[in-house]
């Protein structure tokens, strides 16, 4: 990266954030302060803090602030100790992180003011480092009334924090959340469960388990509510809310190796997102024809109720009422999206602060287009491409010697690409010219049989704890920066994560994510007795089957016998039989249609026994991992109250090439 890299367009927004996170640091530390005179812990606060400084000391390095990222390393590393610990802090932590966050305010200042950064006091970063609390394995806790399956998920501090509010009289209670097709159908998944139990109970932790029915979330709360509006939060039966009491003092073993990014509790923080002022006059003149338009039906109802008018004048009216709805929902939607290149804008500064810290000379290059995708789904994308980048510049990037001797330029090249496919997905690439992933030895440091193929390397490598760095660094060996990649993808935006390496050649990551969960105009369509939707923005082409069309494969008995070639404007393209795909029983269809779809540049037939129509429908992502599979993206309900499968019809053929060439 440049040295001479301009980083001022970004300061106003730094300072902005970091003065947020410096005041809450105080916030904490008072709050600290407070319940250690009163010779108690607060495992709570001690993480939030530990966030706080974390995310303020990866903003400082983005803009070059190294005296404040000195600073906040060393008080982080002494947080995550203390939170190991359950929420334990030496007596004199207090003092010297309140001088921590003093001595960080005062370099903010001088940023503001566009002064030079004064150095980290060396006595201060010396007597934080000379703080060290161990972490031990085992302690004895306050046993707490929940099986021992369910007791062994909880960290040492989540036990404290459950322990310390009954202690203090507040109700502690578990509740349990089974998703099904009609719970989703009604608005309840796992995240809106959480955002509603959050607002009356404190989440303590949320743990899914595998039954004999399917996956059930044990949230763990501690409340003030009573049970039956805990269980109106949820979704839940009255009897799916379970006290959890205070036993007598016992061992309680804990994963002194849970990271703070796999805590499941963390409430939804309040968000802002930056509109246009064009994009809010827009929403507004929508919103204000809609007022005309209830105004017209109004009298439109009192003349039909006067026997005065008849249908053709109110059906112009709905008519209208819908086109404006449309333009309403487009106009919100417009509002809520944010460019990718905004979102992409700080990795050079990332990339930057990493290669100074690595000693590896690295160039960025960002291919971000136009696309656009909504403020929540960016927020979550971040982190990603953050961990991505650290992977690539700590892991991948050989040292300037090292790529000499192979043939290499000095300078590591990193290359992020991004693209909006068909109005819904965005796909983005982090591609690097490393020296690729060693499989034996992944193999070696998890202790597995080497993969077989890229999907077993990225199920290895995305494993908690499994770092190929011998020792941790300030950015990078924790080993849990490519098991949140994959969880924020898969898990938490239902999207999908892909992996291609080449020993010496360098390695590519694609994160696919959906644009938002919105309303979209779709294709409703019938294969033997299921409905399916694809959005119209997906297909190319409709089209009826007609005799003579179609050329069967050579081989009937072949893997691939449910794919023939159908004539097509002039040309042969593949066709699929989608039920065959889908696994549907078939039917007798006397004029069977084709969806035609692209996949790139080549286009791709399905056969569907019936076209049913065309609808707005309200997309609603799979987010529990048992029901995420290549070619379905998500559901919907199309007013008959049956989740209905929204499907990517390019990825369900790529699964069929898949798993043909596998055959």
């Amino acid at each position: 990266m440049s040295e001479g890299l301009d980083v001022s367009e970004f300061i106003t927004g730094y300072l902005a954030e970091a003065d947020e996170h410096l005041t809450n640091a105080s916030t904490l530390l008072v709050s600290l302060d407070a319940t250690m005179r009163r010779r108690e812990t607060n495992p709570k606060a001690v993480r939030e803090l530990f966030r706080a400084l974390h995310t303020l000391k990866g903003l400082s390095a983005m803009v070059g602030a190294e005296p404040i990222v000195d600073l906040a390393h060393e008080m982080e590393t002494l947080l995550k100790l203390g939170d190991k610990a359950g929420g334990k802090l030496p007596e004199s932590s207090v003092d010297l992180l309140l001088k921590g966050v003093k001595a960080i305010e005062e370099r903010v200042k001088a940023l503001k003011a566009k002064k030079p950064l004064e150095p980290a006091p060396k006595a201060l970063v010396d007597a934080l480092a000379a703080l060290r609390v161990d972490a031990p394995t085992s302690t004895p806790a306050a046993a707490l009334s929940l099986d021992p399956e369910l007791s062994a998920k909880l960290a040492l501090a989540e036990h404290e924090q459950l322990a310390q509010g009954l202690a203090r009289g507040r109700r502690g209670r578990r509740v349990d959340f089974q998703p099904t097709p009609e719970k989703a159908a009604a608005g309840f998944t796992i995240t809106a469960v959480r955002e509603r139990v959050g607002k009356v109970a404190e989440l303590v932790k949320v743990v899914p388990r595998a039954t004999a029915s399917g996956v059930v979330f044990a949230l763990l709360v501690l409340t003030d509510a009573t049970d039956a509006v805990l269980a109106e939060a949820a979704g839940a039966a009255p009897g799916q809310v379970t006290p959890i009491t205070l036993n007598a003092p016992a061992a309680v073993a804990v994963d002194v190796e849970e990271d703070d990014a796999r805590d499941d509790s963390e409430p939804a923080a309040r968000d802002y997102v930056r509109v246009e002022v064009s994009r809010l006059d827009d929403a507004l003149e929508r919103l204000s024809a809609l007022v005309v338009t209830r105004s017209k039906l109004e009298r439109a109802v009192a003349r039909l109720r006067d026997g005065s008018s008849d249908l053709r004048g109110l059906q112009a009216i709905v008519t209208e009422n819908a086109r404006q709805l449309r333009d309403l929902r487009g106009a919100i939607m417009r509002a809520r999206m944010v460019r990718v290149s905004e979102l992409l804008e700080r990795a050079p500064l990332i990339v930057r602060g990493l290669s100074r810290a690595s000693g590896k000379p690295v160039h960025l290059d960002v291919q971000a287009g136009d696309a656009e995708l909504d403020k929540t789904v960016a927020d979550r994308l971040f982190p990603v491409i953050v961990h991505l980048l650290r992977n690539a510049v700590d892991h991948a990037i050989e040292r300037p010697e090292e790529r000499r001797a192979v043939g290499k330029s000095e300078e590591g090249h990193i290359r992020i690409a991004c693209a909006d496919h068909a109005g819904r997905e965005l796909e983005l690439t982090v591609t690097d010219d490393g020296r690729g992933i060693d499989r034996e030895k992944v193999a070696q440091r998890a202790g597995a049989p080497v993969p077989r193929d890229a999907a077993e390397l990225l199920d290895l490598i995305t494993r908690p704890g499994l770092s190929t760095l011998d020792a941790a660094t300030r950015t990078s060996g924790r080993g849990y920066g490519m098991d949140i990649v994959r969880r924020v993808t898969v898990q938490e935006l239902g999207g999908e994560l892909k992996l291609d390496t080449r020993p010496g050649a360098g390695t590519t990551f694609t994160v696919r994510v959906p644009l938002s969960v919105t309303i979209v105009d779709a294709f409703s369509f019938g294969c033997g007795d299921e409905t399916f939707v694809v959005p119209v923005s997906a297909v190319d082409d409709l089209a009826e089957l007609e005799p003579g069309q179609v050329v069967a494969t050579p081989d009937p008995n072949a893997a691939a016998a449910h794919v023939r070639l159908f004539r097509h404007r002039g040309a042969a393209i593949p066709l699929y039989l989608l039920g065959k795909l889908l696994g549907c029983p078939g039917s007798s269809a006397e004029r069977p249609k084709v969806i035609v779809a692209r996949q790139g540049v080549e286009a791709i037939g399905f056969q569907v026994d019936r076209l049913i129509g065309k609808q707005e429908i309200a997309i609603r992502p799979l987010k529990d991992p048992l029901a995420m599979v290549p070619g379905v993206t998500g559901s919907t309900d199309l007013g008959d109250g049956k989740a209905t499968l929204v499907l990517d019809l390019g990825a369900l053929a790529s699964r069929h090439a898949f798993r043909k060439a596998s055959a």
